[in-house]
């Protein structure tokens, strides 16, 4: 007798206007498994589990949940056949507890019971291993936190199918470990589980089949313990890939920022960096490492004049005079250029050249309306001597960031909202790496995108390095960050835990030290 599927997809279809999103896809998911789906930016990972989900409708193809067929028009529909997903950006209400979001749009009996309410959701806690406070309010929780309360919301509702997109995108690695613990115990249950991950790694780590797209199509489903990262990674982008991360060493190394004693406060009055003191040097790649709201954001917007400072210095040092920036760009005071209380453009004018690639990339780092060429003139309008801006070198730079990234765009024309998010970070980071930088700061810059298109990433900001330029990236990946980065500074709670050496730091070390502050530590530099 044939196995029963918890899921089965009978070429399902899903286009938009003339794009193929999904171009009948078949695949199935067994109770007490868990598949891993793997895809380049574009293939349709997302909005595949969308139709299963009931967030879009397909347009053919069949759906069947325990062997027969389905119709889902509605997360609702989803609800009501025992499928949950739980989205990389979180659907929860701040000001509400951890209780009332699980119960959030659920038809009530009359009064709620909060003890009641609370002893069921402890009940589901105890049985898959969460650590949760059903009244604890969501504004205090942590990423991981919060990703557990959206895990019960869905089990609560009597969810057998769980779907997860980029799960541990923002977890540090014992989080992960924590979740994949719990992962497990619902597959021991006979739950369902597809996750929609990047990182091959923990695909070896915690599926029993990995399933592959490619534009859309189905490639195949192969046994986890039968493949590797390599074979994966071909089935994905359909060629042979490079999974080495290099680390070059550069002539030279001098120091291109220092920063002393900073301290920052948000709008609401609350300490968000406290008394941080580091040095970033050219020819190096500085990693920044953090749980989600340690104040990484705002490091990088103070160093870029958006961040307004209460107390401390940052100074900028010129390139080395025998590097080749050194004649790029206006000469600054050889005793180090006070940064602090300047605007960017105040910045830019003493001679001061960075690039910032924000966390937000259409809220910050690019205009979601224009096309690729006024994306590009953002950054050089300005320099226009008349009334008449020149379209001609904008237009030049975006086609040879498509033919060089491999953006994937109807045209220079088309408006960046009509990009996926991997494509969208490849015109950002490409517009800013344009600009000839002396120092590059990137937060995330890899978030969203496929194994292909990281490693080019990585390999720009190496030649950025090479140029001897000095890099600063904001990461979420420790294994990325310790196998390209020189040195990586550590932040907990706005303060810096310490600054490890790239090369012989490991990933459990620099996993605590985004969780605890050394016993009397103020922040300080310690490399």
């Amino acid at each position: 007798m044939a196995t029963q599927h918890a899921i089965e997809l009978r070429e399902l279809t899903k286009t938009f206007g003339d794009v193929v999103a999904n171009d009948k896809v078949s695949l199935t998911v067994d109770k007490g498994e868990i598949l891993s789906l793997l895809g380049e930016n574009g293939s349709g990972k997302t909005t595949l589990m969308n139709m299963l989900s009931g967030i879009y409708f397909p347009d053919g193809g069949e759906i069947l949940v325990d062997g027969r067929p389905v119709t889902i028009r509605s997360p609702k529909d989803a609800h009501d056949l025992g499928i949950g997903m739980v989205h990389q950006h979180f659907k929860l209400v701040d000001v509400l507890t951890a209780a009332e979001n699980i119960i959030l749009g659920l038809k009530g009996k009359g009064r709620l019971d909060r003890k009641a309410l609370a002893r069921e959701i402890q009940v589901i806690s105890e049985k898959y291993g969460f650590d949760m406070d059903p009244n604890q309010k969501i504004y205090d929780m942590s990423v991981s936190q919060k990703q557990r309360v959206e895990i019960l919301k869905v089990l609560y509702r009597g969810a057998d199918i769980l779907i997860l997109d980029e799960p541990t995108a923002v977890l540090t690695p014992q989080e992960t470990d924590k979740l994949f613990a719990v992962l497990r115990k619902m597959k021991a249950d006979g739950k369902a589980i597809v996750i929609i991950t990047h990182k091959l790694h923990e695909v070896m780590d915690i599926s029993d089949r990995v399933a592959v797209l490619r534009k859309g199509k189905y490639i195949g489903a192969v046994e986890t313990s039968q493949t590797n990262p390599q074979q994966l990674t071909e089935m994905m982008v359909g060629h042979a890939v490079k999974l080495e991360i290099d680390r070059p060493q550069t002539q030279y190394q001098d120091l291109r920022l220092e920063v002393k004693g900073l301290n920052c406060f948000n709008d609401e009055g609350v300490q968000v960096l406290k008394d941080v003191t580091f040095q970033a040097r050219g020819g190096e790649i500085l990693g920044i490492a953090g749980v989600a709201g340690s104040g990484q954001k705002e490091l990088l917007e103070a160093v870029a004049g958006l961040q307004k400072v209460r107390s401390g210095h940052i100074f900028y040092y010129p390139p080395h005079p025998k590097s080749d920036l050194a004649g790029k760009h206006v000469p600054v005071d050889k005793a180090g250029e006070e940064l602090v209380g300047k605007t960017p453009t105040q910045i830019q004018k003493i001679g001061v050249s960075l690039a910032f690639v924000p966390e937000d990339r259409l809220g910050m780092g690019l205009v979601a309306s224009m096309d690729m060429v006024d994306n590009m003139m953002l950054k050089t309008y300005r320099e226009g001597k008349g009334p008449l801006v020149d379209r001609k070198a904008p237009k030049a730079l975006a086609q040879k960031l498509i033919d060089e990234l491999e953006i994937v765009t109807p045209g220079v024309s088309t408006p960046v909202r009509r990009l996926s998010g991997g494509n969208v970070q490849k015109v950002l980071v490409g517009r800013e790496i344009a600009s000839s930088p002396t120092v590059l700061m990137t937060a995330y810059p890899v978030r969203g995108l496929d194994i292909n298109s990281s490693y080019t990433i990585y390999h720009l900001l190496n030649q950025q390095k090479e140029k001897d330029v000095a890099v600063i990236l904001v990461g979420e990946d420790l294994d990325v960050l310790l196998e390209l980065c020189d040195r990586i500074l550590v932040l907990c709670g706005g303060q810096v835990s310490g600054i490890v050496d790239g090369r012989t730091a490991t990933k459990e070390q620099v996993g605590l030290m985004m969780t605890h502050l050394p016993k009397g530590q103020e922040g300080g530099d310690q490399a």
